[in-house]
């Protein structure tokens, strides 16, 4: 059954660049935007983490954290961040186990094959670890400014 708006935000604990781990669990009390992205240094994902990032300040000032999270490893995420200058997490998910917890591990087909892989997603998370808004097949084009508003309305 796919995860609703409502349900409680499934629990993780994921390594991240740089060391140590990260827990839903960890950050409760605070609002939590979880975005899922494919895959690091790509168009799309880039364009997506460096959105996310100009709106920091902004999202911190709503007392929300941003965590991104993909398959790629933790020591490709700290090359990422640093190429790029993101100042948030990324979480490394190397066997989708966040990825199948949030139903987001899907089929996709490129050139006419078949694969795995994860979908663009974003979980916005409330204070009390639940799922408060839910964006599946996400559109990079405007939408951490469409995530930042949500978050600020809760």
């Amino acid at each position: 059954m796919a995860l609703q708006e409502g349900d409680p935000a499934p629990d993780f604990t994921l390594p991240r660049d740089g060391g140590g781990e990260i827990s839903l669990g960890a950050l409760r009390g605070r609002k939590v935007v979880l975005y899922a992205y494919p895959k690091d240094n790509t168009p799309a994902c880039t364009e997506e983490a460096i959105a996310f990032n100009r709106l920091r300040g902004e999202f911190a000032a709503c007392g929300t954290e941003i965590i991104g999270v993909s398959p790629d490893s933790a020591k490709k995420h700290v090359n990422f961040k640093q190429k790029y200058e993101l100042d948030f997490p990324l979480m490394a998910d190397e066997a989708q186990a966040l990825a199948n917890a949030y139903g987001i591990w899907v089929e996709k087909s490129m050139y006419g094959r078949s694969y795995m892989g994860v979908e663009r997603s974003t979980f916005l998370i409330d204070a009390e670890g639940r799922l408060a808004r839910i964006w599946r097949k996400v559109k990079v084009a405007g939408h951490a400014e469409e995530v930042l508003a949500a978050a600020q309305g809760l």
